[in-house]
């Protein structure tokens, strides 16, 4: 197993950083590639550009929580949230299969 992990491409987690507008201001956001390819599939399935989306879910942060320290981090959680979802919703069809066969 660790053969999978050992193995992935230098590139998936190589530190990709991109401008961004948050509350009007300029700003940059510095993410592993695989971590920007997991935000444009989630702003995809929300119908957004992955601006938009991360700009939307920072006014929300912010409406929440009043600040939004160590907001990457937050966008990797959000990643392996969206990650587990998809696993859990695979994993329900998967039994939903196995009980109708």
């Amino acid at each position: 197993m660790c053969h999978i992990f050992a193995s992935q491409a230098p590139a998936s987690y190589a530190f990709e950083t991109r401008s961004i507008r948050l509350n009007g201001q300029s700003t940059s956001i510095r993410l592993e590639r695989i971590f920007w390819s997991v935000l444009e599939m989630i702003a995809a399935k929300e119908g957004l550009s992955v601006p938009k989306f991360i700009s939307t879910l920072h006014d929300e942060v912010l409406n929440i929580r009043g600040e939004a320290p160590n907001f990457t981090s937050h966008l990797r959680c959000i990643c392996l949230v969206a990650l587990e979802g998809s696993l859990s919703s695979a994993e329900a069809e998967l039994a939903d299969g196995r009980a109708a066969a």
